[in-house]
């Protein structure tokens, strides 16, 4: 936390009631001056204010336009198709063991719903599971609602806290999420899983390596014009938490999930993946799951 993003700082919500809070434009400009981010800085105050206030409507033009280029992370990486084989082992693990469905998949922190997106788009996980995008930005899941009409999708987007929706998420996602959260957090936002009584999770996050900071800028200034979206996306590479950090943090919770790492590596080589996963998985489906992923279940890296 001590590399924040330019949307860290420029959008604000209160984390009980997800009220959109005023941002101070001098503020955030003097804060990424005291790191020495003047990138930062500057496309902070090129953002247009009114009495010193960072105009809401400005700022979340420039967070649809700056998601929408990093959806091309996931489309070049082909996210949607790793998130959707460890839905599917998940779903007949939990057929097998006799859960009762509906089962509902919610990708906590969904931005415009891309990976919902394209997983409702491929299909195959049957008409008993439900997909729901969680966000507390309305623009973005105007956009992605917007957007899944357009593609005459079943998969639903709501502005809300994943952990305090009407009705419990069976499984829950993400994707470039976790480096949003401070250290000392993490334990926190782990044991949210086990009060909700969310059965599975699995978060994928930038994975750290020797090549991250070269080829994060490399592929960002190429691939991507927007400014915010440059810089928040080269940050996010650099400060990703490594696998430890994460597996420790979900024991720290004391929630009762068996951890692990998933598909770290690239196939049997050791070279690391751009992403990787934390899972949990209540410990009395593990051998369905693991009977279900059948030679996938070989990328589980366990650790508990």
């Amino acid at each position: 936390m001590d590399l924040p993003e330019i949307s860290d700082l420029i959008v604000q919500f209160d984390p009980q009631t997800g009220q959109r809070l005023p941002v101070v434009q001098a503020e955030v400009v003097e804060r990424f001056l005291s790191l020495g981010s003047k990138q930062a800085a500057r496309v902070v105050a090129g953002i247009p204010s009114k009495n010193g206030l960072l105009l809401e409507d400005a700022v979340d033009a420039m967070l649809l336009r700056s998601h929408i280029e990093m959806q091309r992370l996931s489309e070049e990486f082909a996210h949607g198709s790793r998130v959707r084989e460890v839905l599917l082992d998940l779903l007949a693990a939990f057929r097998v063991s006799g859960i009762p469905s509906p089962y509902r998949v919610v990708d906590l922190g969904c931005g415009t719903g891309f990976v919902l997106r394209w997983i409702a788009a491929h299909g195959g996980l049957g008409d008993d599971v439900e997909l729901i995008g969680a966000d507390f930005n309305t623009t973005l899941i105007d956009a992605a609602n917007r957007f899944a009409r357009l593609e005459q999708l079943k998969v639903r987007f709501t502005a809300a806290n994943a952990f305090a929706l009407p009705e419990a998420a069976t499984i829950l996602v993400s994707t470039g999420v976790l480096h949003h959260f401070a250290a000392s957090s993490l334990a926190a936002f782990f044991a949210e899983h086990g009060r909700v009584g969310t059965l599975a999770f699995a978060h994928w996050d930038f994975q750290p390596s020797p090549l991250v900071p070269f080829g994060s800028w490399l592929f960002h200034v190429s691939r991507f014009r927007e400014p915010l979206a440059r810089h928040d996306g080269i940050r996010s590479a650099l400060r990703a938490y490594t696998a430890q950090t994460l597996l420790q943090a979900a024991r720290d919770s004391q929630a009762e999930f068996s951890l692990g790492v998933y598909n770290p590596l690239l196939g049997q080589l050791p070279i690391k993946r751009v992403f990787h996963a934390v899972m949990g998985v209540r410990p009395n489906l593990m051998p369905a799951f693991a009977s279900a992923s059948g030679q996938r279940f070989s990328r589980w890296h366990a650790w508990s």
